[in-house]
C-alpha cells in the first residue's frame, strides 16, 4: 500500500511537472509570437476586438485606443476600394485572404504589413471574427520601391524616364481613344559643346538646371520626362493646338534665358517638334517617332524653331537621311569621280587651266547633282573628307598630266567657307606635301561670301597665298559683298557668275564691264564664267576679258578626255559640238 502511494505521488509530481513545463512552453511562444508577429481580432463587422502588443508598437496607438473602433482607422488610402472588396469578398466566403496591406500610423507615417486574414464561423455558417497576423516588411517595401523608383525616374536628374513615358503613356491611349494629346519632342542647342568643352560635370549641372526650370514652370500644366542625353519630352492632355503651340513658345523663351554654372553664363535654346494624338498616330512608338522628326527638321531649321509634324516634310526629311547615309558611304568607298571643264585665254584660244568638278554616280540612285549633296554635306561635316579626296585627286592628276608632257596648267578647286573654320592650310600644305604639286598650279576657289567678314578671312587666305597658291572669288558679283574690303583680299582672279554673262547683251553688259576695269585696276584676271555662244563670247573680247570657261568650249570631261584637249594646246572652237 505505501509503494501504490509513492507511485501515485511520484507521478503526480511528474504530471505537475510536465504541465509546468507545456504552459511555460505556451507563454514563451506567446511571448515569441507577440515580439514578432503582430496579431489583431475584428468581428464580422470589422471592429476591433483584440490587439498583441506587437500591434500597438507598429501603429502607434494603445490597446485602449484600438479596441472597439474599425479597423479602417489605420487606412492609409493607398488602395483603391476595389483592393478591399475583394479582400472582404474572400473572407466571407470563408478562404484565407493573403496581401500585402500599406497603414497609416497613429503619427501619420506609413508601413506596410505582410498580411494573413483567417475568417471563424459559428454552427450557424456565418462569420463572427477574423484573426489576422501580419509580418513587418516596411524596409522590403521601401527597397522594392527606391528599385521601382531607380527603374522609372533619371538618376540624374530625378525626372520620369523612357521606360515610366512608355509604360504612363501606352496605358493612358488605351483608355483615352477619344481624348487628345500633345507630345513636345525637346532637343537642347549648344549642349554638346558645352559638354566637349566645359567637360561632363558641367553638363550635368546645366541638365539638372534644365530639369528644375521645367520642372517649376510646368507644374500641372503637363508631364515632363527626360528621354536620354540633351533629350526632354513634355506631354499635354486635353489642350487645344493654340494652347499646345502657346507653351512650346513658352518653353522656347524660357530655356533663351541663360543658365547660371559655376558663376558663368551659359546659353542654350532648345528645338521642339511636335505630334498630336489621335491626328498623327494612334499608338505612342508612332507619335514618338513622328515627334522625333519634327524636332530634327525644327533643328534643319535653326534655334529656337518649333516644328509640327508633317507627312510631306517627313517625306522629304525620310529622303534627306536617306541620301546622308549614301553619302556617308560614298565618303568612306571614295566612290567619286572628277570631272574637268577647260578654261581658255580669250585671245589666243588657248587652254591655260581646269577647273575639278566632283561627280557623284550612286548605283541605285544614279546621278546626283553636286547642289544636292555639297549643302548635305556642309551641314553633316563630311565637307571635309570629300574636300581633301577632291584636292588630292586634282593635285595628283595635275601632277600626272605634267609628267605625262603636258604643258603645266592650273587646276581649280572649289573651297567650302566651312573649311576655313577647320584645318584648311595644314590640309593643303600635307596634300602639295604628297602629290609632289608645285603650289602654283593649284588655284582654290573661294566663295564672295566670304568678304563679307574680312577680320576672320584675310588672315586665313594670307596663309595659303603664302603656300604659293592661287586664289580666286568664284561667283563674284552676287555676294553684295563690300567692295571697299576687295583690295585687301590676296587674290589673283575673279570668276564673274554666270548669271550676268546670260544677259551680257542687255543691262547686265555694264555690270561686267564695271567688274572687268575694277579687276584690271587691281590687277587681278578675270575668268567669265557659263559662256554658251559666239556673240557672248565676242562682247568679253571686247571688253577684254582675259580667261573664260563654258559650254561654248567644252563640258567638264573625264581626265582621258580632256588630256586631249589639252595636248592641243589650241583650242578649237569649231570643233566644239
Amino acid at each position: 500500500m505505501t509503494e501504490c502511494y509513492h507511485e501515485l505521488k511520484n507521478d503526480s509530481k511528474n504530471i505537475e511537472l510536465e504541465l509546468t513545463c507545456k504552459v511555460k512552453e505556451f507563454e514563451d511562444l506567446k511571448f515569441a509570437l507577440d515580439q514578432s508577429v503582430i496579431v489583431a481580432t475584428t468581428d464580422s463587422t470589422g471592429i476591433i476586438t483584440e490587439v498583441n502588443n506587437k500591434f500597438c508598437e507598429i501603429s502607434k496607438y494603445t490597446k485602449e485606443e484600438l479596441i472597439g473602433m474599425n479597423h479602417s482607422i489605420l487606412n492609409s488610402g493607398y488602395h483603391s476600394k476595389k483592393f478591399f472588396r475583394e479582400m472582404w469578398k474572400t473572407i466571407r466566403a470563408g478562404k484565407v485572404w493573403r496581401g500585402n496591406i500599406k497603414n497609416k500610423a497613429k503619427d501619420g507615417t506609413f508601413y506596410w504589413v505582410k498580411t494573413t486574414i483567417i475568417p471563424f464561423f459559428n454552427q450557424n455558417e456565418l462569420p463572427y471574427q477574423y484573426i489576422s497576423i501580419r509580418q513587418d516588411i516596411t524596409d522590403l517595401k521601401e527597397a522594392e520601391m527606391q528599385i521601382l523608383q531607380n527603374s522609372y525616374h533619371d538618376e540624374l536628374t530625378g525626372l520620369r524616364n523612357r521606360h515610366f513615358f512608355y509604360n504612363d503613356l501606352s496605358k493612358w491611349i488605351d483608355e483615352n481613344k477619344e481624348n487628345r494629346m500633345a507630345l513636345l519632342f525637346l532637343d537642347l542647342n549648344r549642349f554638346k559643346y558645352i559638354n566637349d568643352t566645359l567637360g561632363h560635370s558641367w553638363g550635368d549641372q546645366v541638365l539638372r538646371a534644365v530639369s528644375k526650370r521645367l520642372l517649376n514652370h510646368l507644374q500641372d500644366k503637363a508631364e515632363l520626362y527626360r528621354f536620354g542625353g540633351d533629350e526632354f519630352i513634355i506631354v499635354l492632355k486635353n489642350y487645344p493646338v493654340d494652347e499646345v503651340k502657346e507653351l512650346a513658345n513658352e518653353v522656347t523663351r524660357l530655356l533663351s534665358n541663360p543658365f547660371q554654372i559655376k558663376s558663368e553664363n551659359l546659353y542654350l535654346g532648345v528645338s521642339i517638334g511636335i505630334s498630336l494624338f489621335p491626328r498623327d498616330g494612334i499608338d505612342l512608338e508612332t507619335l514618338e517617332k513622328k515627334a522625333d522628326s519634327a524636332m530634327y527638321l525644327a533643328k534643319m531649321r535653326g534655334t529656337n524653331a518649333i516644328q509640327y509634324y508633317s507627312s510631306e516634310e517627313y517625306a522629304d526629311m525620310q529622303k534627306t537621311m536617306h541620301l546622308e547615309r549614301a553619302l556617308r558611304q560614298a565618303v568612306e568607298e571614295k566612290s567619286f569621280t572628277l570631272h574637268y571643264q577647260p578654261q581658255v585665254e580669250l585671245y589666243s584660244n588657248e587652254i591655260i587651266g581646269v577647273e575639278a568638278l566632283i561627280r557623284w554616280e550612286h548605283p541605285t540612285l544614279g546621278n546626283i547633282p553636286p547642289s544636292e549633296f555639297i549643302p548635305l554635306s556642309e551641314k553633316t561635316g563630311l565637307i571635309t573628307p570629300i574636300t581633301k579626296w577632291v584636292l588630292e585627286t586634282a593635285c595628283v592628276q595635275n601632277k600626272n598630266w605634267q609628267e605625262n608632257g603636258l604643258a603645266p596648267i592650273t587646276i581649280a578647286v572649289n573651297i567650302s567657307p566651312y573649311l576655313l573654320k577647320g584645318d584648311l592650310v595644314e590640309m593643303i600644305t600635307q596634300i602639295l606635301i604628297k602629290t609632289k604639286l608645285q603650289p602654283c598650279y593649284l588655284e582654290l576657289e573661294i566663295t564672295e561670301s566670304l568678304m563679307q567678314d574680312p577680320e576672320f578671312t584675310i588672315p586665313i587666305l594670307r596663309k595659303l597665298k603664302s603656300l604659293g597658291v592661287r586664289l580666286s572669288i568664284d561667283d563674284f558679283g552676287t555676294g553684295y559683298s563690300s567692295l571697299s574690303y576687295l583690295k585687301h583680299f590676296p587674290i589673283d582672279s575673279l570668276k564673274i557668275d554666270q548669271s550676268f554673262i546670260k544677259e551680257i547683251q542687255n543691262d547686265d553688259g555694264i555690270i561686267v564691264k564695271t567688274i572687268i576695269d575694277m579687276a584690271s585696276h587691281l590687277n587681278v584676271s578675270v575668268v567669265a564664267e557659263g559662256i554658251e555662244n559666239q556673240e557672248q563670247l565676242d562682247f568679253l573680247s571686247n571688253l577684254n576679258c582675259s580667261t573664260g570657261q563654258g559650254f561654248y568650249f567644252s563640258h567638264p570631261l573625264p581626265s582621258k578626255e580632256v588630256y586631249k584637249k589639252i595636248q592641243n594646246k589650241i583650242f578649237e572652237i569649231y570643233q566644239v559640238n
